[in-house]
């Protein structure tokens, strides 16, 4: 089975998505990087994050934020896209998940950040590559949702020493692994993605 084109609603913004619907109650939503900087559904992290997911059984939506592809509306510095990733995840909500983790690669991860608290049916969030560095990541305190933070080491845009730093106020329980060899954008690394997400997904079951 593959993804399925689908459209939901996010206020006045109509969001373009990829669904793959699994048997059972968990499902995951998955933000791109920055719509400014040619971050969309499309980008290989993202679509590794979700081949890892739907690997380990979980219903997965990826979308485009607002005024990418054929999604309306226009960039709205993170307040907007936030409205977005609460409408996917009412979307999941609807399709029957109760288990719904939020994963983001570098923006899709600081707007997942930005909107946490109030994600109510968010159960837990997976973070690749925070961009600690490019934008401001000050406001975020403790959440027991972040459970998984990947990082590369040759990041300059999320240094993994930066993160180190930040992660003991995040949540000191969180899992973090930095990938070795790799910059922000993981060239040829995703399998060490993919297998650090199905690894913690194991220990989930």
């Amino acid at each position: 089975m593959t993804e399925e084109k689908v459209f939901f609603q996010a206020g006045d913004v109509k969001i373009e998505g990829l669904a793959y619907n699994a048997p059972g109650e968990r499902g995951v939503v998955v933000t791109h990087p920055h719509p400014l900087y040619g971050g969309d559904m499309h980008n290989s992290i993202v679509e590794t994050i979700v081949q890892a997911y739907r690997e380990k059984g979980y219903t997965t939506l990826r979308f485009n934020f607002r005024g990418m592809g054929r999604s309306t509306g226009t960039y709205d510095e993170g307040i907007g896209e936030q409205e977005d990733v609460r409408a996917a995840l009412a979307y999941l909500a609807g399709m029957g998940k109760t288990s719904i983790d939020l994963a983001g690669y570098s923006f899709g991860a600081w707007v997942n950040a930005l909107g946490l608290k109030g994600f109510d049916q968010a159960r837990r969030t997976v973070m690749v590559s925070p961009p600690v560095n490019f934008l401001d990541f000050s406001f975020l305190d403790y959440s027991e949702k972040i459970r998984l933070v990947i990082a590369a080491s040759l990041d300059d845009i999320g240094p993994p020493d930066l993160i180190k730093e930040m992660i003991p106020v995040w949540n000191p329980e969180a899992q973090f692994e930095i990938i070795q060899g790799a910059d922000h954008f993981y060239g040829g690394k995703n399998g060490d993605i993919k297998r650090i997400i199905k690894e913690f997904l194991e220990r989930d079951v």
